[in-house]
């Protein structure tokens, strides 16, 4: 009887391993595709001009330049505005209200900013941000990818303060240390590695994203640094040049992807690296 029961549990475990497996080799198989993809139809477009060319009419062969100085200009908004404002917020919720019920309403609305759609998003920002001044502008782009960054660095923060013993806090507050500086100078350090990563993935998650800027930068072909005026960046230019019709603006949507989907990876590995528990240690 033990036997035959341990015999139908081998044969189920094997069955739901085999089925994990199964699904693991089915999401890589789809990865890899796609990167195959992206490295067939994007490497061949890779050259000097990318780099050093605006984006041209079509017939004209052109490169990305400003689509990527906007985007950097705009993820530094972003960053600049979600990164103080999420690493405060993780951290009144770790260490200040931790059980309070204003705690309990900040992360209610934090767990919808994180799943809401970046389209609604760049909606709101659009009412706030556009429409009162009358024009689109790298600014109001750079607020809509601050506000899907934020919830991730909120969130992060919290959990990363969250594992802090609670015998280092009190180790330092028994030496005379004030709150703030306990918060500062014992548990940012502790986790300092897990807060920079909730930055990197905050900016890897701006890099991508092309709906918000739709509705707030809207767009240039032109190379502008005036944060005040629609501005390019490139998963706008990746938007519009792959339904194009012309096969040179088509190489350049596949090249402007495969330079976002490298950002991305890059920031996305270096996050993991950072997140790795130290060994040796």
């Amino acid at each position: 009887m033990a036997n035959a029961l341990y015999a139908g549990r081998r044969a189920r475990n094997g069955l739901w391993a085999a089925f994990c497996y199964a699904a693991t080799a089915f999401g890589l198989a789809w990865l890899a595709l796609i990167l195959g993809a992206l490295l067939w139809k994007g490497v061949g477009g890779l050259s000097i001009d990318v780099f050093t060319k605006m984006t041209a009419p079509p017939g004209v062969r052109g490169g990305l330049l400003n689509s990527i100085v906007g985007s950097l200009i705009q993820t530094a908004i972003g960053l600049a505005l979600a990164a103080p404002i999420g690493v405060l917020a993780g951290t009144y919720l770790a260490e200040y209200g931790r059980h309070t019920r204003l705690a309990t309403v900040i992360r209610f609305i934090n767990d919808i900013l994180l799943s809401a759609p970046s389209i609604v998003i760049g909606l709101f920002v659009y009412q706030f941000c556009v429409v009162p001044f009358g024009h689109f502008s790298g600014l109001a782009g750079g607020v809509a990818l601050a506000v899907i960054a934020t919830p991730i660095i909120v969130r992060t923060t919290e959990d990363m303060l969250g594992l802090v013993p609670n015998t280092l806090r009190e180790a330092a507050s028994a030496l005379g240390m004030p709150r703030s500086l306990v918060i500062r100078n014992v548990a940012y350090r502790a986790v300092m590695s897990g807060l920079v990563t909730g930055v990197l993935l905050a900016i890897a998650r701006m890099t991508g994203e092309t709906a918000p800027l739709i509705f707030t930068a809207l767009g240039n072909s032109l190379f502008n640094a005036d944060v005040t005026q629609p501005m390019s960046s490139l998963p706008l230019i990746i938007y519009e040049f792959a339904r194009s019709p012309y096969a040179e603006q088509q190489k350049l949507a596949w090249t402007g992807a495969l330079i976002v989907t490298a950002a991305v990876l890059t920031l996305s590995i270096l996050a993991r690296l950072l997140a790795a528990p130290k060994r040796g240690r």
